[in-house]
Formats: structure tokens, sequence, C-alpha cells
């Protein structure tokens, strides 16, 4: 049966430039690919072992119209990483250890996608059940 690799999710965003702002900058990726080089409307971008693309939709369409999604990135350190970002973005929740077994906290994107940094962890869970977002 053939292997799955790594998955690389392209998120539609409404300013590439904005976008390539909060992921470089705030998230410290880094852009391997813009296409086209003068103008931008897509662009590649890597963190360790995370890739990411982000291609332009405009800015005419409305928020609620705009498709989002969640991205779990699994990371080491947790805490040392809310750490880093708690000054450079707003946080959506704090370092929680959830039943399933992970410690997670999240950001949002300027379009909205959420961000969920987690790691796994053997600490019994900090939060309840049903205060998992989406």
């Amino acid at each position: 049966m053939p292997t799955f690799l790594t998955i690389e999710p392209r998120l539609h965003v409404a300013d590439l430039q904005a976008s390539l702002a909060f992921y470089r900058d705030v998230l410290g990726f880094v852009v391997t690919t813009l296409i086209p080089r003068d103008e931008p409307t897509f662009a590649m971008l890597a963190r360790d072992r995370v890739y990411l693309q982000l291609g332009g939709i405009g800015g005419t369409r409305r928020r609620e119209d705009r498709a989002t999604c969640t991205l779990w990135i699994d990371v080491h350190d947790v805490v040392e990483l809310h750490g880093t970002l708690a000054s450079k973005t707003t946080i959506e929740w704090a370092p929680e250890v959830f039943f399933y077994g992970r410690r997670e906290f999240a950001v949002r994107d300027p379009d909205g996608h959420l961000v969920v940094f987690s790691e796994v962890t053997d600490n019994p869970p900090t939060c309840r059940e049903e205060s998992v977002t989406e």
C-alpha cells in the first residue's frame, strides 16, 4: 500500500500580504515560493516539517462567504511557544490540557482560520470536554 508522507493545506486568503506577514513575522514561517514574483497571488511557506500554501481570493468576498478551516500543528513545548506568541498576536485560548491527552492553545490568522498548537501530554485534563471550541 502507498505511504502518505505529509499534507500541505492551501488556505484561501483575502489579503495575501497580511497573511504572509502573519505566518512569516508572527509564526516564524519562511516564504519558499511567490507566484508571480512581482505581485504574488499565491505563496508557499515552510517551518520545520510544516508546509502551507496561501492563495489570494481577492478582497471582494465577504468574510462570512469565505471558507475557513482549523489547522492543528504539532509542536514541542506548547507553553514556551505560547509565551513567544502572546506578545505578537491575540490568543484564542491559553494552553489547556484536553481530555484527549493533548496540551493546546490557539490563535487566528487574518482571515479567521484557527491555528491550534498542540503536543501530547500525560497530564490530567485542565478543562471540561465541552470547552473545546471550533
